[in-house]
Parts: C-alpha cells; sequence; structure tokens
C-alpha cells in the first residue's frame, strides 16, 4: 500500500512514465506475436516438406510453374532408392494474388494414395472426409484457414478458378499450407491448370499428361538429401530438385527478420521506458530528501532506502507491463478477427510471450531505479534533514 501512495503523490509524472513503458510493450506484444505465427508457420512448412524430395521446372514457391510430362514419373521411379513417385499440380487459387501472411491460397491436385504410405505430414478431415482413389470429377477437400474464408461447408458449391467443384470434407488445422489449400482431384487439376498457359503451348500439350510438380520418397533409410543428389545426377540442370533443408534455408531468415525487428522494438523501449522511469524516480528522490534523511537518522540502513526506492520503480514497470499487455493482447485479439474472414489470421499471443513481456517491463523499471536508489542511500543523513 505504501508503494501506491508513494506513486499517488506524483500521478502526473507516475502515468506519463507507465504510459512511456506500456507503448513499449504494446508493441513487444504485437511484435512478439506476430512472430510467434510466422515461426509456427515456418516450422510447419518444415515438418511438410521433411522427408520427401519435390522435382519441378522453376521455383516451387515462386507460382511460376512449368509443365512436366507425367513419364517424368516413370524415370524418377527408376532412380536408386526411390520407394514412391506421384504427380502433383499446385497453382495458385486466383489469377492475380495479392500480399498475405504465409502460404498463398493455392489449387493442389495430386492421387490420392500415391505416396503408398509413405507421407508422414498428418492431415486429418475437421468435417466430411478426406479424398480416396475413387473420387472422380469436381470434388474439393478445403484446408481449414480456406474453408472459414469461402464459408464453405461439405455438401456446398465453391468456385476453383470459376469451375464449381463440390466440397467432400474440410482439413483440421495443419498451421502450414493445406491451411490455404483447395485438394482436388488430379484430374481435375491437369484441366484448370492447362487454361492457364499460353494458347500457343495450350495446343501443344495433352492435358491429362502434364505436371507442375512430382513428390518423391526415398527408401526406408535413405536421407532425402543423399536422394536429392541422385535425383539431379538422373534428370539433368533443367529440373530443380529441393528438399525439406532448402525450405528451412528460404524461409529461415524471415524467421531471423522478425527477431531483429522484435529486438529493436525491445531495445526501443528499454531506452524510452528507462530513461523516463529514471527521471521520475530521480524527481522523486529529491523531492523525499528530508523524508530519506530521517529515515535514515533514525536507523534505516542504506540497503532498506534502495529497496524501497527499486521496488517503488519496479511497482511503475509492472503496472506499465500489464497495461501493456493488455492493450496488445486485446490489439491482437481484433486484427486476428479482422482477418480471420479472409483466412489471414497474423497472430499469435502465447504464455510465454505475455510473462516475457511483463517480466521485461518489471525488471526495466527496477533496473532504471537502481540509480536513484544508489544515490538517494548515499545522502548524509544530517545534510538531507536540512534541505528544503
Amino acid at each position: 500500500m505504501r508503494l501506491v501512495r508513494d506513486l499517488g503523490r506524483r500521478k502526473l509524472r507516475s502515468t506519463l512514465t507507465i504510459t512511456g513503458i506500456a507503448i513499449g510493450i504494446m508493441a513487444l506484444v504485437v511484435f512478439g506475436s506476430m512472430a510467434n505465427k510466422m515461426n509456427a508457420l515456418i516450422g510447419g512448412g518444415s515438418k511438410y516438406y521433411a522427408g520427401k524430395d519435390i522435382v519441378s521446372i522453376g521455383s516451387m514457391f515462386s507460382g511460376n510453374f512449368q509443365p512436366l510430362s507425367l513419364s517424368d514419373v516413370g524415370k524418377i521411379e527408376k532412380v536408386d532408392s526411390v520407394a514412391a513417385a506421384t504427380p502433383t499440380i499446385d497453382m495458385m487459387m486466383d489469377e492475380s494474388t495479392t500480399a498475405t501472411m504465409g502460404t498463398p491460397e493455392m489449387i493442389s491436385g495430386f492421387v490420392p494414395g500415391g505416396d503408398k504410405g509413405l507421407e508422414t505430414f498428418p492431415m486429418t478431415a475437421a468435417t466430411g472426409r478426406l479424398m480416396t482413389a475413387s473420387d472422380t470429377g469436381n470434388v474439393t477437400v478445403l484446408g481449414s484457414d480456406l474453408a472459414r474464408k469461402l464459408n464453405a461447408k461439405v455438401g456446398s458449391t465453391v468456385k476453383l478458378r470459376n469451375v464449381d467443384f463440390t466440397v467432400i470434407g474440410t482439413l483440421a488445422p495443419t498451421l502450414t499450407a493445406p491451411d490455404k489449400d483447395a485438394q482436388v482431384t488430379l484430374a481435375a487439376a491437369q484441366q484448370l491448370f492447362v487454361k492457364t498457359l499460353p494458347p500457343l503451348i495450350q495446343s501443344k500439350v495433352n492435358a491429362s499428361d502434364i505436371a507442375t510438380g512430382i513428390t518423391v520418397y526415398p527408401k526406408t533409410g535413405v536421407d532425402p538429401g543423399t536422394l536429392k543428389s541422385r535425383l539431379k545426377t538422373a534428370l539433368g540442370s533443367s529440373y530443380t530438385v529441393m528438399d525439406g533443408k532448402d525450405f528451412d534455408a528460404m524461409l529461415g531468415s524471415i524467421s531471423t527478420i522478425f527477431s531483429v525487428v522484435l529486438t529493436g522494438v525491445a531495445m526501443l523501449s528499454l531506452l524510452v521506458g528507462g530513461l523516463s522511469t529514471i527521471n521520475t524516480m530521480a524527481m522523486s528522490v529529491a523531492e523525499r530528501t528530508r523524508e530519506i534523511g530521517i529515515k535514515r537518522a533514525i536507523g534505516a540502513s542504506r540497503w532498506r532506502i534502495r529497496r524501497e526506492i527499486v521496488l517503488e520503480s519496479a511497482a511503475i514497470g509492472l503496472i506499465a507491463g500489464l497495461i501493456g499487455l493488455a492493450i496488445g493482447a486485446g490489439m491482437t485479439t481484433l486484427f486476428n478477427d479482422l482477418g480471420r474472414a479472409s483466412g489471414n489470421v497474423l497472430f499469435e499471443l502465447t504464455l510465454g510471450t505475455a510473462l516475457t513481456a511483463v517480466a521485461f517491463a518489471t525488471g526495466l523499471g527496477a533496473v532504471a531505479g537502481f540509480i536513484p536508489a544508489w544515490h538517494a542511500s548515499r545522502l548524509d543523513p544530517v545534510t538531507a534533514l536540512r534541505y528544503e
């Protein structure tokens, strides 16, 4: 209670100091939550691409897919250590794409069961069912984010590239690419993809003979990196072969960027909040010089004086941290709710981030209060009692 009373003596100054720290902590919470979401996406992507190789022409992450022939599947299956090879069709959901958080919305065509049970990334149906080898025609299984954006349910009809598809299931969240995918049969995807090609190329290709990628699974005990080298040797330089390590190298830099931004925000809040707290506590010591002199005269130790001022400073940091956390949590919740309809959930506020923010603010206050506390504890009692 004495701490609250002491803070109440300087309402305006304490309020301004708390506001400055709270703004920094709010930014720390918001950027930290965004970094958490990005790291979750990258972590999910690492699991998704682990244990297999992807053969394509061009970059599989650029969206600039060029067609391969299904005859390439036979070539790949003859490569040493290949356990299974299955063709896929991947294309953007819309002809024009905009910047988005994480992976873009995609149409993915594949052959159910083509992995021969070697796929290790778990995908389960939240509603309805998954695709099976017996599925034909225009049917689709939607990722969790895409289903929410389209407000689609099992049995409803959605348009993919202006073609009607019947929803037979929706996926449980995976925190990576499948969340924004519309899974369709390979035959249906081939018909959609061929329409995206230039007219001159369309006239020269057979829709049922094309793919944009081939997923290759190594035999038990064979490292995907080793298989990657063998595939590159067998297929030649015109093909691109990527594994999980390539994915990590490509997108791992994003995590580093967010970490740098987060560190910058933390340092900014440290500078602004720390200087503000030092100023507040220095003024407090000056105003309470006689009080400190009386305490020292009646036997209060220097340690007790330092402890009281540091605790008061830490209390400022704690209050500011809680306020900043509340505002930051409210902002992340609001932004997530606004983006949920479009499938863009940008923030993930974890308990660790919340506790770190409050602890950081409290520690900041305590450290910033140490200099004024040390000065107060060194005051000469006689001189302090004469202070006006």
